[in-house]
Order: C-alpha cells, then sequence, then structure tokens
C-alpha cells in the first residue's frame, strides 16, 4: 500500500532464491547418487563367470550385494552376484584370481536424515511462502485477498495542485480549510477545532471531484492513499469488512494523511434493502467503515475523503456528523467557470491569434470540466489531421459541433427534395425564432447531417439561466413548431414528414412540466400534479398525484392548447414571413450552413456578406418538392432548463 516504503534488492532475493532451488537439486542428486559406485562397467554375473575361467580377471573383492573387480587388461568391472552360488570362491582359487571380501558401507546420517525429512521441508517452504504473500501489503500477493488495495500517490505519481482546478471556485474554497489544519494543526486546535473526519463531495460525473481531492493532498504535502469504493466488495464474506480495516492502519502508519474513496455508492448504500439476508458482504462492508471513521478508537489525523454523484442512495449513517462532517457540492460550472477551464486546457496546446475562450465558454453550456478537456483535445485532433501548427478558432467550432452534435456526414446520399425539405424546416425554425423576443439568438443553422440529424438550428443563450419565465418557455414552445409549421405550408398537408419526431417530442415534454409541475396553467392553479419516481436500476419515470378522471382531461387538455397555442403562433408568424421563409431557405441550400450574424444580416439586406457569395440578393422563390421521412433531431437538456439545441 505504502509505495515508500523500502522493498529491499530483487537481486539479493533472486540470490537467494535461486541458491535454495540449486542446493535443493544438489540433494537429490546427493541421494539417489550416494549409493552408485564408481567401480567400472557393469556387466552379467554370467559374463563374469566365463571371464574368470578363461583367466582374463586379476583380482575381484567380493561384496554382499556387489562383486567388483580388475581384469589383466586394467580394466574395471562391477556384477551382481547371484545368491546361493557358494561355488565361486573355488572357482576363483582355481583360476588364481585374488580375491577378497569387501565391508558394507555405513550410510550417511546426515544424508538419511535429509532424505527422510525433504517432504516435510517442502510443506514447510510451501506454508512459509504462503504466509509471506499474506504479509505483503495492497493485496497483492497470491493470498492477499484481506488486504487492503488503496495505492499511494505522491509527487512522482504527478502533483496536483489548487492552480490546475479551475472552475469550481466555491467548492475549492470549502476545501482550502482541511489543507489549512493539515499544515497548521495548533491553529485551530488551540481554540478548540478539531479537523472535519470526512468531506464527501457531491457533482455530476466529469465535474472534476477526483482531481478536486488530488489537490488537497499536493496542497497539503501529506500521502494521499486512493481506492474505489468496488474494490472493497468480494464474493467472500468478510473480505471487505478487512481491507477497511487494514487500509485504516496502513494510513495510521502514514499519519496525517487523506484516503480518497471514489464511488462511495458502490459500498455506502442504504442497508437493509438487498434481496434475500440483509447481511450481506456489502453491509459488513459499510458497518466496518462505519466503525472506523468515528468508533470508540479515534483516527487522529486520517481525513476520508469521498466522490459520488449519488448521494441519495448513500446510508444516513454514513452522512451524519462525525463521519462526513460536511458535504462539497462539486457543480456544473458557469460561463466564468468554463472559460477558466478551457484557458487551464488551453496552454496545452498551440493557440493561433483568433481564438477566443470566452466565446468557446458561451457556446458551451452544461459542459462540465472533462467535457471541456475533451472539446480541447479535438480540437488539437481536427488541427493535426488539417496539418496545421496551430489550433485555430475554426477547429473550435468544428470541435464543439461535433461533441456536441455528432460527426458530419456528408458521405450520405440526399435528394434534392430531401435536401429542400431540410432546408425548409430548418429556416421555419430559424425564422421563428429570430420573431421571438424572448427566444435565445442564432447561433448556426446547417442542413449537413450529423449524427441522427439530417440538420439543425443552434441557439445559444447570452448568459447562463438558472431559471426560465412564461414567456420564454411559450417561446420554445413556438420555436419547436417552427420547422412543421414550414414544411406544411411550403409542401402541403400531405407532404409533412415525420422529420418533425423530437421537435413535437420536446414541445410535449415541456408543455406536460408547465402544467403539471411548474403550476403555469390558470385552469389548475398552481399545483404540482406529477413526481418524477426514481425506478428500480436507475430506470425513472413520473407519476400523477391527483388520479381523478376530471383532473387527468383537464391537464391533457391544457398541454393541448399549449402545444397548438405555439403552432398557431408559428402559422402565423411564417405566413407573414414568408418570402423570407424563402430566402432563408435557398441561401441553406447554396451555403448548407450559416452562422447567427449572416442569417440576421440575410433577413436585412437579402444579401450575406461573404467573398464566395454570388452576385445581387436571393429572390424569394417557392419551390414545391416531395418529402420524406427524416431522421428525428436532438434536444440537449430538459425540465425548466430545457433549450432547443438542434431544432
Amino acid at each position: 500500500m505504502n509505495d515508500d516504503q523500502p522493498q529491499g534488492n530483487p537481486w539479493i532475493k533472486s540470490l537467494l532464491v535461486w541458491g535454495g532451488i540449486f542446493l535443493a537439486l544438489l540433494l537429490v542428486v546427493s541421494m539417489f547418487g550416494a549409493r552408485t559406485d564408481s567401480g567400472g562397467t557393469l556387466i552379467r554375473y554370467s559374463d563374469f563367470r566365463a571371464r574368470v575361467a578363461e583367466g582374463a580377471v586379476r583380482e575381484v573383492q567380493i561384496g554382499q550385494d556387489r562383486i567388483t573387480g580388475t581384469l589383466k587388461n586394467d580394466q574395471q568391472f562391477a556384477t551382481i552376484p547371484v545368491p546361493g552360488d557358494n561355488d565361486l570362491p573355488k572357482l576363483l582359487q582355481d583360476n588364481g584370481v585374488q580375491y577378497a571380501g569387501k565391508a558394507q558401507e555405513e550410510p550417511n546420517l546426515l544424508l538419511y536424515i535429509l532424505a527422510q525429512s525433504l517432504p516435510f521441508l517442502l510443506i514447510l517452504g510451501v506454508a512459509f511462502f504462503a504466509l509471506r504473500q499474506v504479509q505483503k501489503g495492497g493485496g497483492s500477493g497470491a493470498m492477499g485477498f484481506g488486504k487492503s488495495k488503496a495505492k499511494m500517490l505522491t509527487e512522482r505519481s504527478g502533483r496536483v495542485t489548487f492552480d490546475d482546478v479551475a472552475g469550481i471556485d466555491e467548492a475549492r474554497e470549502e476545501l482550502q480549510e482541511i489543507v489549512e489544519f493539515l499544515r497548521d494543526p495548533s491553529r485551530f486546535s488551540k481554540l478548540g477545532g478539531q479537523i472535519p473526519k470526512g468531506a464527501l463531495l457531491v457533482g455530476s460525473p466529469g465535474t472534476g471531484k477526483t482531481l478536486l481531492a488530488r489537490a488537497i493532498a499536493g496542497e497539503a504535502g501529506v500521502p494521499f492513499f486512493t481506492i474505489s469504493g468496488s474494490d472493497f466488495v468480494e464474493m467472500f464474506v468478510g473480505v471487505g469488512a478487512s481491507r477497511v480495516r487494514d487500509m485504516f492502519e496502513q494510513a495510521k502508519k502514514n499519519a496525517p494523511c487523506i484516503v480518497f474513496i471514489d464511488e462511495i455508492d458502490a459500498v455506502g448504500r442504504h442497508r437493509g434493502h438487498g434481496l434475500g439476508n440483509s447481511n450481506d458482504e456489502r453491509e459488513q462492508t459499510l458497518n466496518q467503515l462505519l466503525v472506523e471513521m468515528d468508533g470508540f478508537e479515534a483516527n487522529e489525523g486520517i481525513i476520508i475523503i469521498a466522490a459520488t454523484n449519488r448521494p441519495d442512495v448513500l446510508d444516513p449513517a454514513l452522512l451524519r456528523p462525525g463521519r462526513f462532517d460536511r458535504q462539497v457540492v462539486v457543480p456544473i460550472p458557469d460561463i466564468e467557470g468554463r472559460e477558466k477551464i478551457l484557458s487551464v486546457h488551453m496552454k496545452k496546446v498551440p493557440l493561433a491569434p483568433d481564438v477566443n475562450a470566452r466565446v468557446i465558454a458561451r457556446g458551451t453550456p452544461g459542459f462540465s470540466g472533462a467535457d471541456l478537456a475533451n472539446l480541447v483535445n479535438e480540437a488539437a485532433l481536427l488541427a493535426a489531421r488539417r496539418n496545421k501548427r496551430l489550433v485555430a478558432m475554426q477547429e473550435f467550432e468544428d470541435a464543439k459541433d461535433k461533441v456536441m452534435m455528432g460527426a458530419e456526414r456528408r458521405s450520405m446520399v440526399m435528394t434534392d427534395d430531401e435536401k429542400k425539405m431540410t432546408a425548409y424546416h430548418e429556416a421555419g425554425h430559424a425564422i421563428v425564432s429570430v420573431n421571438e423576443p424572448a427566444s435565445d439568438p442564432i447561433h448556426k443553422a446547417t442542413i449537413i447531417p450529423r449524427g441522427r440529424a439530417l440538420g439543425m438550428v443552434m441557439r445559444l443563450p447570452e448568459r447562463d439561466s438558472y431559471s426560465y419565465h412564461r414567456d420564454k418557455m411559450h417561446a420554445n414552445l413556438s420555436v419547436s413548431m417552427g420547422g412543421r409549421v414550414a414544411e406544411e405550408i411550403i409542401f402541403g398537408y400531405d407532404k409533412v414528414s415525420s422529420g418533425a419526431s423530437s421537435d413535437i417530442q420536446y414541445a410535449t415534454s415541456l408543455a406536460r412540466s408547465m402544467v403539471t409541475k411548474w403550476g403555469m396553467s390558470d385552469k389548475l392553479g398552481p399545483l404540482q400534479y406529477e413526481d418524477s419516481q426514481e425506478g428500480y436500476l436507475g430506470m425513472g419515470g413520473t407519476q400523477r398525484t391527483m388520479m381523478s378522471d376530471e383532473t387527468n382531461k383537464l391537464i391533457d387538455s391544457e398541454i393541448r392548447g399549449l402545444v397548438d397555442g405555439a403552432h398557431a403562433r408559428a402559422v402565423d408568424i411564417l405566413k407573414t414571413n414568408e418570402e423570407k421563409l424563402h430566402l432563408l431557405a435557398n441561401a441553406l441550400l447554396e451555403y448548407e450552413t450559416l452562422t447567427g450574424d449572416e442569417i440576421k444580416v440575410l433577413l436585412e439586406t437579402g444579401k450575406i456578406d461573404r467573398p464566395d457569395a454570388p452576385a445581387g440578393s436571393y429572390r424569394p422563390v417557392a419551390s414545391q418538392g416531395s418529402a420524406v421521412p427524416r431522421a428525428g433531431r436532438r434536444f440537449s437538456g430538459g425540465g425548466a432548463g430545457a433549450q432547443p439545441q438542434g431544432a
């Protein structure tokens, strides 16, 4: 667990292991080769008697189980005697062979003891090796599944400070106190203050919870242990609790220190909600964690920092003061935070002079820190693909479109009628948006297929909004109906396509929320008629809280009235501005993509200020064509702040 603990010289360990193997081999060889005599070539007993009869043998030594000797040509030999052959001495004497008896060799006592104890030595060696593996930290041994898997990060692993964290100033300031306590505990203790035992970082995925925890360790200069909540739980009951105990034992040795548990909801869920026996492995692990954080024994100098994006499923005992004393919300950054985060990541890439982080931040509402890092990386990859030395604003715009709407599908073959249908559909959205005072300004309109959409109009707010007014919601409803109404006006009732499927879905969802959740229906009043339900395995939904038939009919009627009213406003706007509808559609067919400023100039002057623009102006010529089903367009967000990012 502790990377800084001395591990010994690996060469010495290897040498000792190979030396033991060599000694074991020598022992085996000595055991089996101790009785091997170097008396010469082994021959058959019958051949031995024949050579004695021939007079070829000079001398022999007769032992109890072996006869050795020397031929007259000085060659040595050996043979195994046949039991009961009492005529051998007479045969040797008759042929002039010198012979003598050979005493039986006494066995080597040491070799005998080693031979008898070798199995027991092997068993003891295996047991010793297994125990050594169990004693290894971090659960790396073969039998170390009960050890903690927490890893210790040091400056060698990459030091992170608060300078590397941007866009979450409030969370950073709240955690600054922990850093100051670790640096100078006496400053707080002399006034009776105690260090917080734990801090829970709550935020959406990608907001920088892990990075913030590393920055705390980097600023304080203390050991930093990291582990995931899933590393505690195993199929063996009691293993998770054992790992918790071992983790805190290692932390005590390195106190003061920080222990970071990522995704703590994997082990800290509500107890008693499991299937079957509630006293399962996960609950035992959670119980041990609760005891270690605030039990009879105080863990001084150990600060637990945990991260989760599901605080609602955590056990209440885990959240009480004394365990996690404070909960720090790490939010999605606002426009100021996004600009700071982009500035941090842009330091790593060469930028062209036209890059403006503020403009990019304004065009990325709802992006987390991880999303912005991915955006900068995509822009750098696009610049490299285009053989550029600097990353320009165009690469950032293209990368943003790719991240938000998907990659361009220029290879997709579309007929002229399909392109015309798409152009008028998107032009309808744009014209209604321009004529709705409460609508957000248009950022871009395109008929280039991206992802599942054949075209889209992107609108961006001037600033981050945290609540939306009734007039803006009505404007959004009208804009969502603009594409469908444009198809009806230009191509007729029978040629309306399925391209408005996502527009209808968005409008229906927004109208339902206005009626049932936000009290924006005069007939129903400011009451909540639907409640969001958290379903099993994360499958959510809504449930109506007032179930009378009259109320349900009135809710459906009010939702239908809001959508029909938006449809009627879109019809009125597009019929009044039909010439501009033709003008913008023809421009989209010509250029495929127009910026918000170009659309504004086009609708005011009838021209586009581009070097490749044709002479003269676009004439509002009505066009007819057939409609085909189109893929639905995506909408980002939901709820009160729902904005049609691609309509």
